[in-house]
């Protein structure tokens, strides 16, 4: 899970003369990248520790949040790991580092609740099929808050203080779309232990959202 930001002063040790990108950025970004891989696998290992009593069936909204979420995460981890790669502020790659390893833990938990209730990780039905205004959520084939592939190419061609606040301003409307699809399982939804995980990423993305917005502020952008 992401956690409320702090700066981490071993990766911002970069020599100022390439732009922050030295030795010591590559090896935090491998750094970060570890710990993606350990955030999934921590996330399976919880996962596994659902009971299997009771299962969601296929067109349950634990299944269907389980599906769209780890879909919506996805991106958000590639805008997390591209923001600690590319960010000026060092703030703005704590923020991304921490989104991304939080949200791949959360994957591999989302992804092994299917396996245990014995589901494909993509069902029959279209995206947001499980919450009664799941349709009209869905824009040009985006969840909520999604970024369209044009917005991805943008941020990815970014750089400097533009790069910052286009990821921040980005990543402010992906959490906002995420927490909307958490708010829909913990309605909608029946099993007790995802509930309890949807409850702690809904806190941990409003927390996120605080420190978004309070980064944009200080750097001058508009939400």
């Amino acid at each position: 899970m992401t956690a409320p930001v702090t700066t981490d002063t071993d990766l911002d040790e970069a020599p100022a003369t390439d732009g922050g990108r030295g030795p010591a950025r590559r090896y935090g970004l491998l750094a970060v990248a570890v710990a993606v891989v350990v955030g999934l696998l921590l996330g399976y290992a919880g996962g596994l520790l659902t009971p299997t009593f009771t299962r969601p069936g296929d067109h349950s909204p634990e299944a269907g949040f389980a599906r769209d979420m780890s879909t919506h995460h996805a991106q958000a981890v590639e805008m997390g790991l591209t923001a600690f790669q590319q960010g000026e502020d060092p703030e703005v790659r704590q923020i991304g580092g921490d989104i991304a390893t939080g949200q791949q833990g959360e994957i591999g938990t989302m992804q092994t609740w299917l396996r245990s209730w014995q589901l494909d990780p993509t069902g029959d039905q279209p995206p947001m099929a499980w919450m009664p205004d799941g349709a009209q959520s869905v824009k040009n084939g985006l969840m909520p808050g999604m970024a369209t592939p044009e917005e991805m190419a943008k941020l990815r061609a970014a750089k400097g203080r533009e790069f910052d606040v286009l990821f921040l301003q980005m990543m402010i409307k992906h959490h906002l779309g995420g927490v909307h699809m958490i708010q829909g399982v913990l309605d909608e939804g029946y099993d007790k232990d995802v509930l309890a995980v949807a409850q702690v990423m809904k806190n941990t993305q409003q927390t996120d959202l605080t420190n978004l917005r309070a980064a944009l502020k200080r750097l001058g952008g508009t939400p």
